[in-house]
């Protein structure tokens, strides 16, 4: 008996899961709340996943599955949601990985956002960067400030994505959607002609490569507010990542750039709720402020994580506090929060010491040793 992807879709969107993998050897299985549940269906033979991804995939990405080994693009489920989609071979078989995107936009509240963003999100100017890895919910994070921006101010945004997976009407704003591989061949490509669209907001999907960082960080420069993602957990790393991708003879100057552009880095995980039905978003929040600012011109980014709990007031907060925080209100199990914390052993010492019932007093973090510097 054939399998129809329709009927797994719609599986899918009412079984309200974020993921649905398609394998050769195994029955379609579903990503449920961060866990993976096969379906009571027939096991997959190669002939099944081939006749799927040539029911969803448009001719251009067969081909760039055929040249390539892999190909990625986004379409919509009539009114339930877009999926985008990853089609690749492995084994020599092909595989689908589908990603739901629900239609209806999440609010500030839902997410759990912390409330400054908003005030972030009228800045005229700067990068703001999501972090975070694959599937903790940077696209939702960015499509609800990205409407917020819509609903409020009269700008023209212009979103760069592969694949674009939630459209946005135009409200307010004007919102321009280029897609790579469809619009523009390029993330570089895109960021080289976006300046002169008139753009006042730009989003760019990934900084996956050099080019792409040095256009986001310019355009960011030059009067424009850039939202940007990279796959790094934590602001420090990110800061880092960022400056460790330029030749060492641009980190410097790469250095000064990040320090008067960046207005805020957001970075979350998704873990699974223990008092509902569902995930909670974990955010570890930076605000720029000139000493942080003069850390990173320093190349002292080993003392970010410092300043970023003494900045309470304006709103930032650490990625381990916030779990411990959802940990003692019961949201998050013990195993979760230690899966993904960023240093175990405070946390643990933080542990030990609750046990004892010794009342926790804060302290501030420990920089981490300040790495050894090159000769010159």
């Amino acid at each position: 008996m054939a399998i129809h992807i329709d009927r797994l879709l719609e599986t899918c969107v009412k079984r309200n899961a974020s993921d649905l993998h398609l394998h050769v050897g195994r029955p379609p299985t579903l990503r449920i709340h961060g866990r993976l549940r096969a379906l009571k269906t027939q096991v997959l033979e190669p002939a099944d996943t081939v006749a799927l991804m040539k029911s969803v995939a448009p001719e251009r990405c067969q081909q760039e599955l055929q040249e390539e080994g892999g190909s990625d693009f986004g379409f919509a489920f009539g009114d339930k949601g877009r999926f985008r989609v990853s089609i690749y071979r492995q084994r020599g078989n092909v595989s689908l990985s589908l990603r739901l995107i629900p239609s209806r936009l999440m609010s500030f509240e839902e997410i759990g956002l912390p409330a400054i963003v908003k005030d972030l999100l009228r800045r005229p100017r700067g990068l703001f960067l999501v972090t975070g890895p694959t599937g903790s919910g940077k696209t939702t994070t960015l499509a609800t400030m990205i409407n917020f921006i819509n609903e409020q101010i009269d700008h023209h945004i212009i979103t760069i994505e592969d694949p674009i997976e939630y459209y946005h009407a135009h409200k307010k704003s004007i919102v321009s959607q280029r897609e790579v591989g469809v619009d523009v061949p390029s993330f570089a490509e895109a960021l080289r002609r976006v300046l002169r669209m008139d753009p006042d907001v730009i989003l760019v999907g990934e900084l996956r490569d050099l080019e792409t960082m040095e256009a986001a960080v310019r355009a960011a420069e030059t009067g424009h507010l850039v939202f940007g993602t990279v796959h790094t957990t934590g602001a420090q790393g990110t800061i880092n990542r960022i400056i460790d991708a330029f030749p060492v003879n641009q980190q410097e100057q790469m250095r000064v750039q990040l320090s008067t552009s960046l207005i805020a880095i957001l970075s979350q995980l998704l873990l699974t709720n223990q008092r509902e039905v569902g995930r909670i978003a974990v955010f570890e929040f930076l605000v720029m402020t000139p000493a942080i600012a003069n850390l990173i011109r320093e190349n002292k980014t080993f003392r970010i994580d410092s300043n970023i709990q003494t900045g309470k007031r304006y709103g930032m907060q650490l990625l381990d506090d916030h779990l411990w925080e959802l940990y003692n209100e019961g949201v998050v199990s013990l195993e979760d929060m230690m899966d993904v914390v960023r240093h175990p052993l405070s946390v643990q010492e933080r542990l030990d010491r609750a046990q004892a019932g010794i009342p926790e007093v804060l302290t501030a973090v420990a920089d981490e040793e300040e790495p050894a510097r090159p000769a010159q």
